[in-house]
This record gives structure tokens, sequence and C-alpha cells, in this order.
């Protein structure tokens, strides 16, 4: 006889097809959640980004992650880390061509181990994965931003600054704290609804404990956000001017180092005359570009030198200290012991035309800034080179500068979005911080509103006030409340005169103990995935 097939070409045709659909519709769900994790912070469509998206926008990855197989899960890892990264971080194009073929690519690497672990809670905990899907996204947000690849860009409960009873929980837990409470109803949700509407219902009945908890903590949170506010009636006053050139001192050369300058000068003069009070005038990271303590030395540029030659016997006739971002170019010897130019991103404080103290940035950003692996990867190091990549060296101290009775320090470029970082700004005795930043080039105002979005988490983490002189925008003062006090519209040329409390009240739990929430919930994720895994396999052994 004749053995008759298994299925027939319709039943096949009619597999493929399902599969097919599933796939499709399991990667339309990625993509619209991919556009809502990018709109719920400044993005191409809101100047100020719609922060309660931030609370439904994962719903789509934990239906996804328990829909799916173990095979299309990494793979959907892939895809939502480089889909929902190209739209959040869209302007990095304007930085760089390679920016957007390494930011995304990273990313997709990152959630091809994100993704399985979110499945393995599932599939582990089926009743309550949910909680433990919750302790594993926030641990993977702690650990994205450590390292020479850390970035700490799309932390979601970043998108909360302008909530800021919630936001106000970073005093205590960091933003960790915050992120928690955003992605759980997300986690939740989508595992009421990762069967489909029909058991929705049932599940949030069976659910209503968590349910129920959550609703407490989340009303608590609010209420100690809304009361746990600082008086800064009493603090004292600093007033500062914060120059906003709008150009970009990097394009163009000596022609556009002389323009800036000018224009440099001409708004800080402006400023004082319009406010003669002024204790300070701060301009922004590399305003000036030609390396002043370098040229003052050594002269190797005529140019550059009656460049740095005007600005100082400027600075030497003003009243005020003046704090400028600065190309530092140092003299050192190499390996052979030859005397080798470095140079190093740099604040320098000035007082009567002469140096009084340099800050050097301590943390450069990866590729465009710094790559440690020139032996090791000297292949992608001369291909960062050909591409006109301006490497730095890495400064090694917490600078605290003094101006009268305000001690300061100031983070360059993305050190602001480092948590870490700031608060030992803070724990070196800074009372106030001040950011220089350039974000000209991104040519985009969700950049720029990105960056101080997440720079407004350093004053409520810490409760001190956080200034940012930026060279196109957002020039802005925020207490240490989280309110934003002062800013300039971006992209125009101005400055911005600020009264800024130098609040110096009890230090914060965030100060004295860092990332210890973020530390707790990791431990607790990995406790749950192994612990769930060896009861699993404990399960499966035969009996006596």
């Amino acid at each position: 006889m004749k053995r008759s097939p298994t299925s027939s070409p319709p039943a096949r045709e009619n597999l493929l097809g399902s599969v097919i659909a599933a796939i499709g519709l399991e990667l339309l769900l990625l993509a619209g959640g991919a556009l809502l994790f990018a709109l719920a912070f400044p993005s191409f469509l809101s100047q100020w980004g719609w922060f309660p998206l931030a609370f439904f926008s994962l719903i789509p990855v934990f239906i996804v992650v328990h829909r799916a197989g173990w095979v299309r899960t990494v793979l959907y890892g892939a895809f939502f880390g480089f889909a929902s990264y190209a739209l959040y971080n869209y302007w990095l194009g304007s930085f760089h061509p390679l920016t957007l073929v390494i930011v995304p690519p990273i990313y997709s690497v990152y959630f091809l181990a994100v993704f399985p672990l979110l499945k393995a809670a599932d599939s582990l905990f089926p009743r309550y994965g949910f909680l433990l899907q919750t302790l594993i996204w926030v641990a993977y947000e702690y650990a994205k931003i450590q390292g020479f690849l850390g970035y700490s860009y799309g932390i979601i409960g970043f998108s909360q600054y302008l909530f800021l009873p919630l936001a106000r929980l970073s005093s205590v837990t960091g933003v960790w704290g915050v992120s928690l409470i955003v992605v759980f109803p997300s986690a939740l949700l989508g595992n009421a609804l990762k069967n489909g509407l029909g058991e929705f219902v049932s599940f949030v009945r069976r659910m209503r404990l968590p349910i129920l908890l959550y609703a407490v903590l989340f009303a608590a949170v609010t209420i100690f956000g809304l009361l746990n506010k600082s008086d800064l009636d009493s603090a004292p006053r600093w007033k500062v001017a914060l120059v906003q050139q709008n150009v970009d001192p990097w394009k163009g050369g000596n022609k556009t180092y002389a323009k800036t300058l000018e224009i440099l000068t001409r708004l800080s003069r402006q400023a004082l005359q319009e406010d003669p009070s002024i204790d300070i005038v701060i301009w922004s990271e590399t305003s000036f570009v030609p390396a002043i303590d370098w040229h003052t030395r050594y002269r190797t540029d005529r140019v550059a030198f009656a460049l740095v030659k005007e600005l100082r016997e400027y600075l030497a006739r003003q009243p005020v200290p003046f704090v400028v971002g600065n190309d530092d170019g140092q003299l050192a010897r190499d390996e052979q012991g030859r005397p080798v130019r470095v140079d190093y991103n740099a604040a320098i404080l000035f007082d009567g035309g002469e140096i009084v103290e340099t800050y050097r940035k301590l943390h450069l950003v990866p590729f465009t800034e710094n790559f440690p692996y020139k032996e090791s990867l000297s292949g992608i190091y001369q291909w960062l080179k050909d591409a006109d990549t301006h490497f730095w060296e890495e400064g090694t101290e917490y600078t605290v500068f003094e101006a009268g009775d305000v001690r300061f320090s100031t983070p360059i470029c993305f050190e602001d979005t480092f948590p870490y970082l700031n608060r030992e700004f803070i724990r070196q005795g800074a009372q106030v911080l001040v950011n220089l930043t350039n974000d000209a080039w991104s040519k985009a105002v969700a950049c720029e509103m990105q960056h101080m979005s997440i720079a407004a988490f350093r004053a409520l983490e810490n409760k001190r006030t956080l200034l940012r002189s930026t060279n196109g925008g957002i020039t802005c003062a925020i207490d240490p409340n989280g309110r934003i006090i002062a800013m300039l519209p971006p992209f125009t040329e101005d400055y911005l005169i600020v009264e800024a409390p130098v609040y110096t009240g009890n230090s914060t739990l965030y100060t004295r103990w860092g990332d210890w929430f973020a530390i707790l919930v990791s431990i607790l994720a990995l406790l749950g995935l192994a612990g769930g895994l060896l009861y699993r396999l404990l399960r499966r052994r035969p009996g006596p």
C-alpha cells in the first residue's frame, strides 16, 4: 500500500501562512512599542515628550516575548533594540555617520540577551513572571551604563522629568526606582494580554493583590514627591551669566574660532552691562577651541596664539571670574620617552585673565572621543581615525572649583547623564553642578531636550542646583527640586542671567549610598532566574 502524506499541500500552505501572519503581527507590535518608547521622551513629534506613554510603551514587548518561540525571541530582541534606538536617537546621524552604524547595533546585541531573559522569567513563572520581568528590565538599564560602552540615554525613568512627584523618588533610589514604577504597568498588562483579550478580565481578577499593592506604592511615592521639596527661600543666591553662542566651534577653523570669540565676548559684555552684580560668566564646552595654555607656552601656531592673546587680554579686563570650555593641550611623553602633545576636553576657571584651575573630562564618549583598544583592535581604531574622529585623553581628578563663596564642578558634555559621576562631584564638596556641553552639531531640538531631561535627574538625585551652559541648547537652570527655573530657546544666540539657589541641605540617600537600589534589583533578578531554573530542574528529576 502507498503511504499517505502526513499533511496535504493546502494544510502545509495554511501552516506557513499562519506562521508568516504571526511573525508579521509580532514585528508590527514591536515596531509600535519602539515608536511609543521613542515618543515617551522628547522626540521628533514633541519637544517635551509625552511621558505618560512610557507606562505603556513596553506592553508589546511582553506580549511578543510570551507568544514567540525561543529563536524568534532572540531575533526580535535584535529588531527591537535597533528600531527603538534608531527612532529615539535618530539625531545621531548629524553627529557623525558612524554613530548610527554603532549605537543601534549595540542595542541590538544588548536586547539579544535581554529578550531571552524576559522569556525565561515568563516560562519559569507563568503566574507571576511579570514581577521578575520588571526587575530584569531595571537591571538591564543599570548594566548598560557601565564600562566603556556606558550610555544613559533611553533609561525609561528619565522620561518622567516633568512628572516631578514621581521623579523626586530618585533622591532615594536614583532613577532606578522611577524606572521600576514606570515599567511595572507594561509588564503587568503585557502579561494580561499575552493570550488575547479573552483572558484579560480573569487575569486582572487573579492579580488584584499585586495591582492593589502597586496602586498603594504609586500613591505613596507621589505623596512623598509632593512633600519631599527642599525649602530654597533661605538659600543664598549665585548670580550667573550663561552664554549660548549658537556656533559649532569645530566647523571652519581659525575664521570660525575668531567669529565665535567675537560672539562670546559681545554676549558676555552685554550680560555684564545689563547686570553688573553678576558673580561669574560661564561659556560652553570647547566654546574656545585653540588650546589656551598650550599656545601661551609654545606658540606653535601664529594665528591661534593671536586669538589666545586676544582672549586672555579680554579676560584680564573683566571684573568677574569666567569658566571657559577649551581644548587643553599639554606636553607629555610617549612610550619611547619622546615629547608629544596630548589634548583634554577641559573646563578652565579664569580670574583676572589667569588660569586658576582646570577640570579635564573624566568620562569620554566611546568611539568618538575615546577608543582604548588601539593595540588589540587596531583595524577598528584606524577606521575611526580615518573617519576624522577626535580622540581626547582621560582626566583623572574630580575637580571642585571655588569662585567667591561657591564651590562647583563642571561635568562636560554627556557627563551630566551619568548618576555616579555627578554624585561623586557632590561628595567631593561641590555645592552646584555646572554642565558645559555642545549639542549644536545635532541640529535637532529633540537631542538637546533629551540631554537636558536626563541631566535634570542629577539635580533631583542630589538635591543640588544644576546649571547648563551650552553651545546651542538647552541652556538652563534646574533647582534642587527638579524645577526648570530659567531656560533659553534652543539654537539662539543669547545669554541667560539666573540667580541660582546654592542649597547645601542634608545629603540625600542617593548621594550617600549611590546605586544601592539598582544593585539590589540586579541581585534579586539574578536570584529569581537562578531559583526558577533550579526549581524547574528539581521538578524534572525522577522521584523515588
